[in-house]
């Protein structure tokens, strides 16, 4: 399930997933991220993953056909979890343009705030 947290700044959408995540919950965030920003600008994810079932992988795998269009406005994805496979995912995303990743353990929570909020 997809949820949105607080942000700290105004060019990073910070979410929460934990369990499942849907397609509806795919769409959710694209409507955020239209609504936010426009077609050019550019913005920042702050993802905080707990427990994570099977079922999230097929969706992000759907994320990837949704969010296709927005890959150029992806600026930094900061991903706070205890994973290790997440930790692979996260520094494999570093490889996409355009995109700069990193993966923090989940007491690191200020210092991604602080990386993501760097330039």
């Amino acid at each position: 399930m997809l949820s949105f947290i607080p942000s700290k700044d105004t060019n990073t959408i910070a979410i929460e997933f934990d369990g499942k995540a849907t397609k509806e919950d795919l769409q959710k965030m694209d409507r955020v991220i239209e609504e936010k920003f426009s077609d050019k600008e550019k913005f920042n994810v702050y993802a905080v993953m707990h427990d994570i079932d099977g079922a999230t992988v097929k969706a992000m795998a759907e994320e990837m056909k949704i969010d296709a269009k927005r890959w150029s406005q992806y600026h930094k994805l900061a991903v706070i979890s205890e994973k290790n496979w997440l930790e692979t995912m996260t520094d494999m995303s570093d490889y996409l343009p355009g995109i700069k990743a990193k993966h923090f353990a989940p007491d690191q929570m200020n210092e991604a705030w602080d990386w993501i909020q760097q330039e």
